[in-house]
């Protein structure tokens, strides 16, 4: 089997008795928990509820309506830390497979092709949206189906954003984002690529290029570093140069630098997962997972820790990254690490890792992959100069409304919260968009 062949597509879903027998098991609460759990208010309890009586259309309908990207969150959701753990048929058995559910049905949409929107007459109003992420897609999606004209501009090649670039495709397919993009270009938008926008042409000189509105959601795409200055280390990547590389056509210059290799992964979340697991299908010798807390204290999701388990990775847990070994070439040649104890809870309501003292000692690694996390670029207050700013350069909003200081430019998703969650970005995008048509109606 082929490298290509190992990346090429997701897990099968749920076929329609698998649904339905799951949606069968559904409580029918009066004031459904679950759909409370929802950030992007997608509410499961009703879809759920549809698709138990048979209302298979009805469900999509939805689902789409709520949250036009309901596909890609049905596959991405943490949703056993979202709705499902809110729900109430927990107290008696296991939750609802809520977001296996929600992707069933999308792609049941998809397969009997099943159109949820018309096109809407329009209206005069365009509105600029700078980003081709989930809130991106969202908040264009929602003023279209009001007809107002939306382009989206996207620095890179091809529309999507983390969606695309930041995710492998064994977790979430091209095909499944290509479609989920379609129904967003139905509507009518546009999408102009390669299109970035700077300090010749920023946010606020496209309010006075024909556009009455701009949504700012750029995403962050700089990789949060564990040293500084340690661009020039040969075998060091960051997970936005690692990913984005697998799903723009360098799959096999990877598997060449890491094919028979040790490999070590700092981080703890989904994005840490994503590049252990693709590094084990690349063919590496060993990979192992880096982390400084516990177990049980990991950001990733428990399918996609056991996953990982059950695919071979080696976790390495309660040791703190402290700096790089190299060779005179600047080549890799390993990780300094010093071990660590769970100390008092801190902010995130976990225990904080504190360092023992006299226990460093090295991971031997050829290549090193830090999921570390992601911040706003450097340069980006540069492409909204006048735009009122927070501390690590994101953007600062009305929450209600996503309002900027300057008039007529909303912002959200994580160039606002910072890294969250693909659902949270759908909401700022809601949220937006009701905002810019109250705006725009004044």
């Amino acid at each position: 089997m082929s490298y290509a062949d190992k990346f090429e597509s997701m897990k099968k879903g749920f076929d329609m008795g698998q649904a339905i027998a799951e949606a069968d098991r559904c409580l029918l609460c009066h004031d459904a928990p679950c759909s409370k759990g929802c950030p992007a208010d997608t509410d499961p309890a009703s879809f759920i509820r549809k698709l138990r009586f048979r209302n298979v259309t009805g469900a999509i309908r939805t689902i789409k309506t709520n949250n036009i990207l309901g596909g890609a969150c049905g596959v991405l959701c943490p949703t056993a830390e979202l709705c499902e753990k809110e729900c109430s048929a927990t107290g008696i058995g296991q939750p609802i497979a809520i977001g296996k559910i929600q992707r069933f049905l999308i792609e049941h949409a998809r397969e009997t092709d099943f159109k949820v929107f018309a096109k809407a007459d329009p209206r005069p109003e365009k509105v600029a949206v700078v980003g081709s992420g989930p809130g991106g897609l969202s908040c264009a999606a929602e003023l279209a189906k009001d007809g107002y004209p939306v382009t989206i501009f996207e620095a890179r090649p091809e529309p999507g954003g983390v969606l695309r670039y930041g995710v492998v495709s064994f977790r979430f397919d091209l095909d499944f984002l290509a479609a989920e993009i379609e129904d967003i270009r139905n509507l009518g938008v546009d999408f102009k690529c390669s299109s970035p926008i700077d300090g010749h042409k920023g946010a606020e000189d496209l309010l006075g290029d024909g556009y009455q509105a701009v949504f700012l959601a750029p995403g962050l795409w700089d990789a949060v570093q564990l040293k500084a200055a340690a661009e020039d280390i040969k075998g060091l990547y960051s997970s936005v140069q690692y990913l984005e590389g697998l799903r723009d056509g360098n799959l096999q210059s990877f598997a060449e630098r890491i094919e028979d290799k040790t490999v070590a992964v700092i981080g703890g979340g989904s994005v840490a997962m994503d590049c252990v697991e693709s590094a084990a299908r690349l063919g590496a010798k060993d990979v192992y997972l880096v982390y400084r807390r516990s177990y049980t204290q990991m950001p990733a999701e428990a399918e996609e820790r056991i996953d990982a388990l059950q695919g071979g990775i080696h976790f390495l847990l309660l040791n703190q990254p402290v700096d790089y070994v190299v060779d005179e070439n600047r080549c890799i040649k390993g990780l300094k690490l010093v071990r660590t104890a769970l100390g008092d809870m801190d902010d995130s309501g976990r225990r904080s890792p504190v360092n023992i003292e006299d226990s460093e000692w090295i991971l031997g690694a050829d290549v090193v992959i830090e999921a570390i996390g992601n911040k706003a670029e450097d340069q980006s207050p540069g492409w909204y100069p006048h735009v009122k700013l927070k501390e690590k350069n994101l953007i600062q909003t009305d929450p209600a409304t996503g309002k900027t200081s300057v008039d007529g430019i909303f912002a959200g998703g994580d160039i606002v919260r910072g890294p969250a969650l693909v659902v949270n970005a759908v909401q700022d995008g809601k949220v937006a968009a009701r905002a810019i048509k109250a705006y725009l109606k004044q």
